[in-house]
């Protein structure tokens, strides 16, 4: 009983998560019009990194040597994956972009058979199918296959990777400190990526808000929130779960007048959701449960 709460709040603790990833596409696409990509992802994360070096410093200090440096390691696969996507962006549209990087889902699971060995259930692989055709749905309307398509294929293969190497090596005691290594690493990444001269600053009020809210809510609340949840939730379910970031976005933009709603937004907002209500009711028999996937992201 208490395992099936703990599984639900940590369900419920990535929707939230996703939520606020969805409501920062408008920010982003504002602020990169302003400043280049890469200065602002460095300064982005080097305030979330400083932030959550001096909120969880002792929980850092606990980590062993094992646990540090398998939070270096998912920390530069994520940057490396925020760098390959934003890059991508630049050369397609964002709803392309969209759903490319949505495209997690389905490498998610692959990989955890691959690398983990991981049975899943035939249900999992409906709900990856409906999740994936969703996200076209949301996101497509004739797509032509070129660099900044598979820069951003890379960037969802990386994802994919983090997704599954954190939730195998998260653990519960361990969220804190593993969330504010991770967050290091991915500022020494972008840090590198402004390279020789450094990150530029934002330019305006309006743009520090911005940074402000991306490093603090987005960046190191959301890497909190996803390294706590995935010591409960098996990798694919997280991961489709989080496909649900498009249909926020979606919301928002409707919400806030800068899109309008239409069929497409229904029905592929409507496959999303189906998925996850699928992964949320599916019996455990044929796959892991979330106590035996993190074994020992």
């Amino acid at each position: 009983m208490i395992a099936r709460t703990l599984t639900t709040l940590a369900t419920l603790g990535l929707l939230a998560m996703t939520a606020v990833w969805g409501s920062t596409f408008v920010l982003i696409k504002d602020v990169v019009g302003r400043m280049p990509v890469a200065d602002f992802l460095a300064v982005r994360f080097v305030i979330a990194a400083l932030t959550m070096l001096a909120l969880f410093a002792r929980p850092v200090w606990r980590l062993g040597r094992r646990q540090v440096f398998r939070g270096l390691l998912l920390g530069v696969i994520y940057g490396i994956g925020q760098l390959l996507q934003t890059w991508g962006l630049s050369l397609i549209a964002p709803s392309v972009s969209g759903f490319a990087t949505g495209m997690y889902v389905v490498f998610t699971p692959i990989l955890a058979m691959l690398l983990l060995r991981q049975h899943m259930a035939a249900v999992t692989w409906l709900a990856v199918l409906l999740s994936t055709v969703g996200l076209a749905l949301l996101s497509l309307n004739g797509v032509s296959v070129d660099l900044g398509v598979w820069l951003t294929l890379a960037s969802a293969a990386l994802y994919a990777l983090h997704i599954v190497l954190l939730g195998q090596w998260s653990r519960q005691g361990d969220a804190f400190g593993l969330s504010a290594v991770q967050m290091v690493a991915i500022a020494l990444v972008c840090l590198l990526a402004t390279a020789p001269h450094g990150p530029t600053l934002p330019p305006d009020r309006g743009a520090w808000f911005a940074v402000l809210y991306m490093a603090l809510v987005a960046g190191a609340g959301a890497m909190l929130m996803q390294t706590w949840a995935q010591s409960h939730l098996p990798a694919a379910r997280a991961a489709i779960v989080m496909t649900t970031e498009p249909v926020f976005a979606a919301a928002f933009a409707v919400a806030l007048g800068s899109d309008v709603l239409s069929w497409r937004m229904l029905l592929g907002g409507g496959l999303i959701l189906a998925a996850m209500y699928l992964v949320e009711l599916m019996p455990r028999r044929g796959t892991l449960p979330a106590e035996a996937v993190h074994h020992e992201v």
